[in-house]
């Protein structure tokens, strides 16, 4: 492993380092190219502090973690640690000086053990040279013990659910002491058990002296777990603030004007049932059913939203309505219009409009201008057609008229629709969907990468899509975003329909459908917790009130 490379005039002793007790980033700078990714950032991480970075999709805040831990150099700036200036050629040298990093997609081999992974890259081995695993076993028995994580050193890591994934790569960075641990977005892919169980996990760190630097948009989390909050908007930091402050304020913040949290929406009024789908399966190329057996439908006049942690299903069963999956069985009907064997174009044809869940794969031509993506699906039609050729005068006056009805931010729609930022990319799916009749409107992570301000917008925009008539499906990883806008909610589970639930039902019961638990248990098991909860309050309030008797 590569040793940090300490400048002339620092300390030299690498033992000391491994010891970090104060991390200090100081006018940290990244260019890519003309890109300015972080602008003279400066944050100071004290011993044993959860300090998080807040701020939108591409603020640059994965981009300053990046410089810390090695992976990126800084264009200006510098990195302190315990108030020596290192720095750092690779990951090796960051982890020798005591930092650790959780990234938000794991960096661990699916078909190796625990053990294995937690080994890789500082493997120990016999007199004989083969691979000892004992001494990692031991550490991670410790770490595991210490901290419940309940991770067993010889599980194949593919085998385990996200939530202990996770912990595997917290335990990797601390079987390399690691005094200062970044984790990047570490609740994007966990249900809200395992995300509350990682919020304990983190207090328990701290309390043992880690210190924590916690990358998040969710103020939610951020408010409940940080010691203090450095705010970074384009790539600057635009201000600092405690856990108590107003959760309007750090939305203020993120976005640079005031925002309205709170979705005004008015109770739905369903009207007749016209899309239906039964006994829906969808198989993969290697025999898997992705989507097994599932059956909902959606009335005129309501949002029926779909909840789950990324990969059980979702994107399969939207490709599945739109036509991009081959061996799909079962039945998709639209106003008694069967879709299952249309093509894509077919099926948008029929009136579905659709906002994909990766905008700039799926959504978006970047190199196209905003005029032409805004056609994309209808470029052969009147007005925008005549014949075999385009009409440039109808393209560009629908262009003025949906960039101006959805807010895009641009100076013209002859810009590549590639140089907007994340929100307004995701305006121009939206609007482009949302300008002709729909029949059915199927929008997937709708706000993924998109500003707390886009989101107010967005919300709004759907909301009023299902006023008019239209159904709507809404499929999303964001509990928050589910609970918003749901009238009726399902929950998908290893590709199974867990249950169907109204929109009231509690946070913690759609977590544990989340895990593949019925409703009914899921309800149960909340009412089971509350009572203890309940219970254990009770029993301590009359505790105190009887010691305060005998202290009289």
């Amino acid at each position: 492993m590569l040793q940090p490379h300490i400048p002339s005039g620092s300390c030299t002793d690498a033992s000391r380092l491994v010891r970090v007790l104060k991390l200090e980033l100081r006018g940290i700078t990244k260019r890519f190219g003309s890109l300015l990714a972080n602008d003279h950032i400066d944050v100071v991480v004290e011993p044993g502090q959860i300090h998080c970075l807040l701020g939108e999709n591409g603020a640059g805040k994965s981009t300053l973690m990046n410089v810390l831990y090695g992976l990126y150099e800084p264009t200006e700036g510098e990195i302190l640690v315990d108030d020596k200036p290192v720095s750092f050629r690779g990951p090796g040298d960051a982890m020798a000086a005591g930092i650790g990093m959780v990234h938000q997609h794991f960096m661990l081999v699916p078909v190796f053990t625990v053990a294995e992974n937690v080994a890789l890259g500082a493997e120990a081995t016999t007199a004989g040279g083969f691979l000892n695993l004992d001494d990692t076993r031991r550490k991670i028995k410790e770490i595991s013990d210490r901290y419940s994580f309940d991770v067993d050193p010889d599980a194949l890591v593919g085998d385990l659910p996200v939530g202990v994934q996770q912990r595997v790569e917290i335990i990797k960075a601390l079987v390399r002491d690691a005094k200062v641990l970044i984790l990047d977005e570490p609740t994007a892919v966990l249900t809200p058990q395992e995300t509350d169980e990682l919020l304990d996990i983190m207090r328990q760190l701290k309390s043992n002296g880690t210190s924590i630097v916690f990358i998040s948009h969710k103020l939610r989390e951020v408010k409940s777990v940080s010691d203090t909050i450095t705010v970074i908007r384009r790539g600057k930091v635009v201000g600092s603030a405690n856990p108590g402050a107003p959760t309007t304020e750090l939305a203020s913040m993120m976005v640079g004007r005031a925002v309205n949290l709170t979705l005004d929406k008015a109770p739905s009024k369903p009207q007749e049932t016209t899309f239906q789908v039964k006994d829906l399966t969808v198989i993969a190329p290697n025999g898997q059913h992705t989507v097994d057996g599932i059956t909902f439908d959606i009335a005129r006049g309501e949002i029926l939203a779909v909840a789950g942690v990324q990969g059980n299903g979702q994107t399969e069963l939207t490709e599945a309505i739109l036509g991009l999956q081959d061996r799909v069985h079962g039945s998709i009907v639209l106003d008694g219009e069967e879709l299952v064997g249309r093509s894509v174009k077919d099926v948008l044809n029929a009136g579905v409009g659709f906002v994909p869940e990766d905008r700039s794969v799926d959504g978006l031509i970047g190199t196209f201008s905003i005029a032409e993506n805004l056609i994309l699906d209808r470029y052969d039609q009147p007005p925008f057609a005549k014949g075999i050729s385009l009409s440039p005068a109808q393209v560009l006056e629908n262009a003025k008229t949906r960039i101006d009805e959805f807010d895009v931010r641009t100076p013209s729609g002859l810009l590549a629709a590639g140089t907007l930022s994340g929100g307004n990319q995701q305006k121009v799916v939206m609007a482009r969907e949302l300008s002709r009749p729909l029949r059915l409107f199927i929008a997937s992570q709708p706000t993924r990468g998109v500003d707390v301000g886009s989101i107010e917008f967005l919300h709004k925009r759907i909301v009023a899509e299902r006023d008019q008539g239209t159904p709507v499906m809404i499929i999303s990883t964001e509990l928050d975003e589910v609970m918003e806008l749901a009238d009726r909610i399902a929950v998908l589970y290893k590709g199974k329909l867990v249950g169907i639930v109204p929109a009231g039902t509690g946070r913690n019961v759609l977590g544990l459908m989340m895990a593949g638990i019925s409703p009914a248990d899921a309800a149960g098991a909340d009412k089971f917790t509350a009572d203890k909860t309940d219970s254990a309050a009770a029993e301590s309030r009359g505790t105190s009130s009887a010691e305060g008797g005998d202290h009289a």
